[in-house]
């Protein structure tokens, strides 16, 4: 009868090890694919904000140049008049 009962608990302890090994790489796939979510999730924030924020116009600019003093008053009419037209 112990014979018989060594070949029972044999069988299914192959069974047992294959289901535990199965489970645990299972395991850390997810906890590898939990992170993985969560950093590209927080990369994403990232480029969004970047791409919320407007690049200033032509004309904003030409205001920006004038205001540092780095172009005189004729200049920046001229170049207001060539943007408007």
């Amino acid at each position: 009868m112990s014979g018989n009962m060594m070949a029972y608990m044999g069988s299914s302890s192959w069974g047992y090890i294959l289901f535990c090994g199965l489970m645990m790489v299972l395991f850390w796939g997810a906890i590898i694919a939990l992170v993985v979510f969560l950093v590209r999730g927080r990369g994403k924030d990232e480029v969004s904000d970047e791409a919320s924020q407007r690049r200033p116009t032509a004309f904003e600019l030409l205001q920006e140049r004038y205001a540092r003093g780095e172009i005189d008053q004729q200049e920046y009419e001229q170049h207001k008049h060539d943007l408007v037209h």
